[in-house]
């Protein structure tokens, strides 16, 4: 595969697979259980420059995370936060970064942007390895792009309250979302410039956060994780701007990736180094982590996940109290990964009948849409509201979604529980 061989991503990780079956593609950081999991030859593993050993970074709170965690606009999920859903009602169709949800591994670095430098390198250059300052980047033509960052798991305790089916994993209920406008420099731009050789397949941006260590005790290194060249050449930034200021501590300061309707895990922030690989490149967090496991999958998972899944939901508290006989607006967002959404449609009586809702934004892919309906409801007691999102690839919600290990990709319609008083 070259830069002028694109490929689809299906396409694209059969061809993979058959390189790491064949002993062809390297396994960073995969274990040798791992390995005979997936029927892929020992011993690949190549060893990182030590020149790329991350800078001194300390935790900057108890929990890990720098900025304030209100209550009412956080719950608190070990070192992640996630946002109330409902505390993003009236904020706009950005997410202001004091609301925007936290996934973190470890704990926030502190890094000085002054003295950050990105270090691109690997055999899938024609030289060898490059450093870009801040500043360096900041000269380069920049980008502006409206997007949302999504954890892979958002909506996973659904699996055990929706459909009875427990999964491990952070509970997130819905909140593990935020949408930003980011600017930065096109990742294409940086790898041409770092000297990107034909021969390049995969690329790998790695954090500079703390070594992951398993509940086990298994040091997995740094969060890494690779992507194909043909996405990397087409819409992923390196960002450095998050809603027109710096990007602040907790979302990757000084600089991140941001891959555009892909998982949030493809996102890696506080990126130190980028490997550009001439075979192809796996990680713990495209192995052991965001595959789907289980049922109807094969004993070695599924490919890697990429695109995230359809969601809409309701900025509305679970079991809020709502008066009978007054008119209420009910406001949502909704969003997909397999293109913009379409519509919206919204019942509250148990999906006996549904009713279209007004989008309040402009649909585009990557993004999402604010959508409002009215309800008047006329009778006291317990009541279920739903919203189904149809996107333009002609995807709509599912009633159930099928169900895997880890909890990925939830993207039923969510039955969201209210008291009419």
């Amino acid at each position: 595969m070259t830069p002028r061989e694109p490929l689809t991503e299906t396409a694209y990780d059969r061809r993979r697979l058959r390189q790491w079956l064949a002993g062809k593609a390297r396994a960073d950081g995969v274990g040798r259980r791992d390995v005979l999991r997936l029927a892929a030859a020992a011993g690949l593993a190549a060893s990182v420059p030590a020149a790329l050993a991350a800078p001194h970074a300390t935790a900057a709170t108890a929990s890990g995370i720098v900025k304030p965690l209100p209550e009412e606009l956080f719950t608190v999920r070990g070192t992640n936060a996630e946002t109330k859903f409902a505390s993003l009602a009236g904020t706009g169709h950005l997410t202001p970064a004091s609301h925007f949800f936290v996934r973190n591994h470890t704990t926030t670095p502190r890094l000085d942007a002054a003295a950050w430098k990105l270090t691109v390198w690997g055999d899938g250059l024609t030289g060898g390895a490059r450093e870009f300052t801040l500043a360096d980047l900041a000269r380069l033509p920049s980008t502006t792009r409206t997007a949302y960052v999504e954890c892979a798991g958002n909506g996973r305790s659904l699996f055990a309250t929706q459909q009875g089916q427990p999964v491990a994993g952070t509970a997130w209920t819905l909140g593990a979302i935020g949408t930003a406008r980011w600017r930065g420099v096109r990742l294409a731009e940086v790898l041409r410039r770092a000297g990107l050789s034909h021969r390049a397949v995969d690329i790998m941006p790695r954090g500079l956060d703390d070594d992951y260590v398993t509940a086990d005790g298994t040091n997995l290194g740094r969060v890494r994780r690779p992507l194909p060249l043909a996405k990397a050449l087409d819409d992923v930034l390196l960002a450095y701007e998050m809603n027109g200021e710096p990007l602040p501590p907790d979302h990757g300061h000084p600089v991140r990736v941001l891959v555009p309707s892909w998982v949030g895990i493809a996102s890696v922030k506080w990126v130190g180094d980028i490997e550009v690989s001439a075979t192809p490149l796996y990680s713990p967090w495209n192995t052991d982590f965001y595959r789907l496991f289980g049922p109807g999958q094969p004993a070695e998972g599924s490919a890697p996940l990429t695109r995230q899944a359809l969601k809409s939901v309701f900025e509305l508290p679970w079991n809020a109290s709502l008066r009978a006989g007054e008119r209420h607006r009910l406001t949502g967002r909704a969003w997909s990964g397999g293109g913009a959404v379409a519509r919206v449609d919204v019942s509250t009586d148990h999906g006996t009948t549904w009713r279209r809702a007004r989008l309040h934004d402009v649909p585009r892919p990557g993004s999402w849409v604010r959508w409002s309906a009215d309800w008047r409801p006329r009778t006291p007691g317990p009541a279920v509201l739903l919203a189904r999102a149809t996107d333009t690839s002609g995807r709509t919600q599912p009633d159930t979604t099928a169900h895997n290990a880890q909890g990925y990709l939830f993207d039923a319609v969510v039955r969201h529980p209210v008291t009419v008083e």
